[in-house]
């Protein structure tokens, strides 16, 4: 029997949960393998429908949010749409990436394999900031040593694969990724570190809430094998934590969307 998906937050209107590596949000036919998705699993553990209103990537874990009806369904996924949601990522990359880089990079869109070719290519901008290296004494590539880097990641808009195509795109793809990154390195993870899943995880999600117009701030854990590798580099104090209450009684502002992320700074 599957293990009870690690509720997050839950009220009347909203739940969010953390999405395990590996699974999709919901069918796909691009992925007439799996047999499993978040949405049936949710739903048949909390005994009522769900609403999706955002994505994550199959291989990607982390915090993933659903309404409980479609009117605040609708209502937030205009949120999304409109960029309102402020969305924090954790990532584990190749080499010595960036102190500190915004990646305005136009993607066309996916259809699971390449980019379509005749769709224009639209908008997409990423910040990203160094927040640890690792420098191991293993030659991986052509280099006795190899490196490694921790980066926060602040996605500014919702292009598919998006993180994962601009990191790749400046030289620092993330470990895990089999169709952005680089197998050698992808295969040293799995078979000498017990890390063998893309290592991109959702942290945090900040947004006004569509009923209580207050803040609301969600952090969520990672997973055994991305915890297991942050002790093994040293990355301890750069573990996502929790926040001081799940609800704010503050109202919702600007100031707010625009604060501090509550990825740890280094």
């Amino acid at each position: 029997m599957s293990q009870p998906l690690p509720i997050l937050y839950q009220d009347d209107h909203l739940v969010a949960v953390h999405k395990p590596a590996g699974m999709l949000v919901h069918r796909s036919p691009l992925a007439t393998d799996a047999s499993e998705f978040l949405v049936q699993r949710l739903r048949d553990q909390i005994g009522q429908r769900v609403y999706p209103v955002h994505r994550l990537d199959r291989p990607t874990s982390g915090i993933i949010l659903f309404a409980l009806s479609s009117n605040i369904a609708s209502r937030l996924s205009q949120s999304f749409s409109e960029h309102q949601i402020d969305k924090r990522y954790l990532a584990v990359v190749r080499g010595v990436g960036p102190v500190e880089q915004c990646i305005n990079r136009p993607l066309r869109e996916e259809d699971g394999i390449r980019p379509k070719a005749e769709m224009p290519a639209m908008d997409a901008v990423t910040e990203v900031r160094r927040l640890d290296s690792v420098e191991l004494p293993v030659q991986v590539d052509r280099y006795p040593q190899t490196r490694y880097s921790l980066m926060a990641v602040h996605p500014l808009s919702g292009r598919r694969h998006q993180i994962r195509r601009h990191l790749s795109g400046i030289g620092y793809p993330i470990i895990g990724d089999a169709k952005h990154g680089k197998g050698n390195h992808n295969r040293f993870f799995r078979d000498r570190l017990d890390c063998g899943r893309l290592l991109l995880s959702a942290t945090s999600l900040r947004f006004e809430h569509p009923v209580l117009r207050t803040s609301l701030t969600l952090i969520c854990p990672l997973d055994a094998c991305m915890t297991q590798l942050f002790a093994r580099f040293g990355w301890n104090a750069h573990l996502p934590r929790p926040a001081p209450s799940p609800c704010s009684a503050t109202p919702y502002s600007a100031s707010a969307c625009s604060a501090s992320p509550e990825v740890p700074h280094p």
